[in-house]
C-alpha cells in the first residue's frame, strides 16, 4: 500500500533538509551541504510492513511551482494523501508564499479532497527568544488563509526535538488502524506493570502509537499545542501520570536521541540493537519489537527487573508482527 506525500514550500524554506534528517538519517549538522532540489524528487520509505511513503519533495524555485500549478497540476496533485507545506519563519517573500500556497490548496481540493494538509512554519531557532509570539501569529494567520480547510499547523526546526513531533502526528495519520496497535501496546503495558509503552518506526523512530494509558486514552503522537513546540516553557511543562510526572515532548526528544546515538555507532562501524536504562527514577528498555519497529518500556516500579521486561518484549514479538501486517492494511 502507497501512501503519497508531497512536500512543498518556497526554495530555501528547508523541505530537502528535514527530509534528509528524518528518512537518512543524517545529523543536522551536515544538512548545509545539500544542494537545491531540481524539480521533483520521489523517494519510496518503505515505513512499516507494507506501507510505503511515496515522498514527492517538489522544488521551490518560481519556475518549478508555477509548473507545478499549470501543465504539471494533475501529476502533482492527484492521489495525495497529505499534504506538507512548509514556511519559512523569517521569510521575506511572504505574501508570494501565502498565494503559491492558497494556489497549491485549491489544486489539492481539485483533485484531493480528502488529503490531510499539515503547514510546518519552519527554521523556529531563528526566533527563539520570542517564538511562541510568532508561531503564534503565523499560525493564526495560516488558518484563515485555508479558508475554511482543516488544517494542521507546526512550528519546527532541524536543531530540536519539534520537527519529530510534527512528523509523528503527520505519519499517524497515514497508517489505517494505529487504534489496534495501541489497544494491544495498552495491554502489554498493563502486563508488565509499565508506566508507558511507545512503538517507533525502526529507521526514522518517528512514534508510530503508544499505549493509552500514557495519554488519558489517547494515542496518538502529541498534537501541536497553542504555544509553539520551541518555546522555553513547553519543555519545561509536566503531564501527571499516576504519580510520575512526565515531559510532554519526551517522545520525539528519544527520537531525536537515538537518532544521533545510532549515527555514532555507524561512524565507529557499529549496529545499535538495544539500549537499557536504570535510573533512581525509573526504569527504561528500549527493544527490537519487530523487523520494522522498536518499543521503549518505561517501568516506575523498582521492584520490576529489566530482564522480565525484555522477556516480555521477547514474548510479544510475534503478536505484534501480526498487528503490524494487520494495521498496514486499509
Amino acid at each position: 500500500m502507497k501512501k503519497k506525500v508531497l512536500l512543498m514550500g518556497a526554495s530555501g524554506s528547508g523541505k530537502t533538509s528535514m527530509r534528509s534528517l528524518i528518512f537518512s538519517n543524517n545529523p543536522a549538522s551536515l544538512t548545509s551541504r545539500l544542494g537545491a532540489t531540481i524539480d521533483v524528487e520521489q523517494n519510496h520509505v518503505r515505513f512499516l510492513g507494507d506501507l510505503i511513503l511515496n515522498l514527492w519533495d517538489c522544488g521551490g524555485q518560481d519556475a518549478f511551482m508555477d509548473s507545478y500549478l499549470t501543465t504539471q497540476r494533475s501529476t502533482i496533485f492527484q492521489h495525495v494523501g497529505v499534504m506538507i507545506y512548509v514556511f519559512d519563519v523569517e521569510s521575506r517573500e511572504t505574501d508570494k508564499d501565502l498565494e503559491y500556497y492558497r494556489d497549491c490548496l485549491e489544486g489539492l481540493r481539485q483533485f484531493s479532497p480528502e488529503a490531510g494538509v499539515f503547514l510546518l512554519v519552519h527554521k523556529m531557532d531563528l526566533v527563539k527568544t520570542k517564538g511562541g509570539s510568532v508561531f503564534e501569529k503565523r499560525k493564526k494567520a495560516l488558518e484563515g488563509e485555508s479558508r475554511g480547510a482543516g488544517v494542521v499547523v507546526f512550528g519546527t526546526s532541524i536543531y530540536d526535538e519539534s520537527l519529530y513531533r510534527a512528523w509523528s502526528s503527520i505519519v499517524h495519520t497515514l497508517i489505517p488502524n494505529a487504534a489496534v496497535l495501541t489497544r494491544h501496546l495498552t495491554t502489554f503495558a498493563e502486563a508488565c506493570s509499565a508506566t508507558e509503552v511507545i512503538l517507533f518506526e525502526r529507521t526514522t523512530f518517528l512514534v508510530i502509537a503508544t499505549s493509552s494509558n500514557a495519554r488519558n486514552s489517547t494515542s496518538s503522537p502529541p498534537s501541536p499545542s497553542p504555544s509553539s513546540p520551541t518555546s522555553p516553557s513547553s519543555s519545561q511543562t509536566l503531564t501527571q501520570h499516576g504519580q510520575h510526572a512526565l515531559d510532554p515532548t519526551r517522545y520525539e526528544r528519544t527520537s531525536e536521541l537515538i537518532k544521533a546515538f545510532k549515527h555514532s555507532c555507524s561512524r565507529l562501524r557499529e549496529e545499535f540493537h538495544s539500549l537499557e536504562m536504570e535510573l533512581p527514577e525509573f526504569t527504561a528498555v528500549l527493544d527490537e519489537m519487530t523487523k520494522n519497529t522498536y518499543v521503549m518500556v518505561v517501568v516506575h516500579d523498582p521492584t520490576i527487573e529489566t530482564a522480565a521486561v525484555k522477556l516480555n518484549i521477547r514474548m510479544a514479538r510475534q503478536k505484534f508482527e501480526e498487528l503490524q501486517g494487520d494495521s498496514t492494511v486499509s
